[in-house]
């Protein structure tokens, strides 16, 4: 336990922190739109649970270090092209999430049924689901990196706890943003969609990612549109937003005068 007040620690300790907390918002933001789907006293559960079962995951995944190395190791070769483990992880993962993330851009937007009256809410069973399937894939990135920078557990197993403790604090706030700003909510499933390309592209060309910095201009291209939608926002404050489909319920007397 000591180990961790050393100044080389503390230092990776900081650094994880800072790490987990920026590739943890993918996951808030994703379980964000998820728990959306859900009767409004359901979402502060299905977020808590999200988060909770994101961080058993990276723990349980910490302590098996040797496991995550095996992942590492060719499983078979396609079109001349080993792929590990990890790869295959990462390809499938990063596909669900642009699949899902275009079908949520599509409900949102372009869905046949404009009655909210008749629109079935997503089950809590569901979401949950879906949300542990893209825990296990950002775990996994998220592990790798930890490793990767330091692999003493008494600096990594903080510095994950830490960061859900941080995600779990705003992931409240997060999510009553993005609800309440629709074009902030298509914004945030175009950033899926690019990550989830990501996620392909490192799970099948991982040199290339690494060696080209790919990430680093993916996150660049995300932090200047977030910068214009908040200038938009911001300017825009004074205007009413425009309301896109939901699978919720929404009373009657609520819709009253409505033309979407």
């Amino acid at each position: 336990m000591a180990e961790i007040f050393q100044a080389e620690n503390l230092v990776a300790l900081l650094t994880l922190v800072l790490l987990e907390i920026v590739l943890g918002i993918d996951n808030v933001i994703f379980i964000a739109i998820l728990s959306g789907k859900l009767p409004p006293n359901e979402q502060a559960r299905a977020r808590s649970t999200g988060i909770a079962l994101a961080v058993i995951a990276r723990i349980a995944l910490l302590f098996s270090i040797a496991w995550i190395m095996q992942l590492t190791y060719p499983l078979f070769a396609l079109f001349e092209h080993e792929v590990s483990g990890r790869d295959l992880i990462l390809l499938i993962g990063g596909l669900f999430l642009i699949g899902k993330s275009t079908f949520e851009i599509h409900e949102k937007l372009e869905a046949a049924g404009h009655d909210r009256k008749t629109q079935a809410t997503a089950t809590f069973a569901s979401v949950i689901a879906q949300i542990i399937l893209i825990d296990l894939v950002f775990s996994l990135d998220s592990v790798i990196t930890a490793v990767g920078i330091s692999g003493n557990l008494w600096v990594m197993v903080p510095a994950v706890v830490v960061a859900a403790a941080v995600m779990l604090l705003f992931a409240g706030q997060i999510s009553a943003y993005v609800e309440r700003h629709p074009t902030m909510k298509i914004l945030a499933l175009a950033f899926l969609i690019l990550i989830g390309f990501l996620l392909v592209l490192e799970g099948w060309l991982h040199e290339a990612v690494e060696e080209l910095h790919l990430k680093n201009y993916a996150y660049f291209a995300m932090a200047f549109s977030l910068a214009v939608e908040m200038i938009n926002l911001r300017l825009r404050e004074k205007s009413r937003p425009v309301h896109l489909h939901s699978r919720i319920p929404v009373p009657y007397s609520e819709e009253e005068g409505r033309t979407d």
